[in-house]
């Protein structure tokens, strides 16, 4: 038993590389992008991967392919000219992928998390919501529900605030991945739009003031406080966004 699960989670993980390397037909891309949006342990797979892709791109530069190394890939994976099974170049990038991340040269490319560094997984975790059936793992607009409900799931419960008054209603919260470890997302709405807030504990510069950005056409802002980095996210525009957060900040 304990070896036929472990061959699906290999399985799964072959596949959220796929995913990523959008090696995938349509149908099963869905199928997958679905499995990750509700599988924190995929979903914390393919955030790690899509980091080091980009860690791997900055600090690595880009060089020719060596003669004969297609040939070699496909006869050491048993894959075919005509195989309808990923690509040769699909396995080499996983295989050089799983390389990497299992030796040494990992620290090379994952260093400790900037607030930059930050921002891709919450607003991965942001898309996967919208993506899920529900945007939320718990529902309510009571923050003494709400709050409980993280206790035993994450180290940390969040700071949950009521913003009523201000114009954002509180719909619920979840737990997103960032780094290998979750974290708590609060969702709060303003109309027709969602806002994702997500508390990161530990944050190196506590006194950050509040910076706004776009990631994926998404607006994003981001503060400290507490020695916790926030990170709201929605397609809200900018300044109902950084009206949200000012709320937030300045709430008892």
């Amino acid at each position: 038993m304990a070896s036929a699960a472990q061959s699906n989670s290999d399985r799964s993980t072959l596949l959220v590389h796929a995913y990523i390397d959008g090696e995938l037909d349509p149908v099963n891309a869905i199928a997958v992008g679905q499995q990750i949006a509700t599988d924190p342990a995929l979903a914390a797979e393919s955030a790690r991967v899509e980091a080091l892709r980009r860690a791997l791109r900055e600090k690595l530069p880009a060089t020719e392919l060596p003669p004969g190394l297609e040939a070699r890939v496909r006869a050491a994976v048993g894959i075919g000219q005509t195989s309808s099974t990923p690509s040769w170049r699909a396995m080499a990038a996983s295989i050089a992928l799983a390389m990497v991340v299992s030796s040494s040269a990992t620290w090379l490319v994952t260093r400790t998390p900037t607030s930059d560094d930050m921002l891709e997984p919450v607003v991965a975790g942001h898309l996967r919501a919208l993506m899920a059936p529900q945007p939320i793992d718990v529902a309510s607009g009571d923050g003494h529900v709400v709050k409980p409900w993280f206790n035993g799931r994450i180290p940390q419960a969040p700071r949950v605030v009521d913003l009523s008054q201000a114009g954002f209603k509180l719909v619920g919260g979840r737990v997103d991945v960032v780094g290998r470890a979750g974290v708590p997302t609060l969702v709060y709405q303003i109309r027709q739009h969602l806002i994702s807030v997500t508390a990161i504990p530990d944050a190196a510069d506590a006194s950050m003031n509040q910076t706004a950005t776009a990631v994926r056409g998404y607006n994003v802002v981001q503060w400290n406080a507490g020695g916790v980095s926030y990170v709201a996210v929605s397609d809200v525009n900018a300044a109902d966004l950084a009206k949200f957060a000012r709320a937030f900040r300045d709430a008892r």
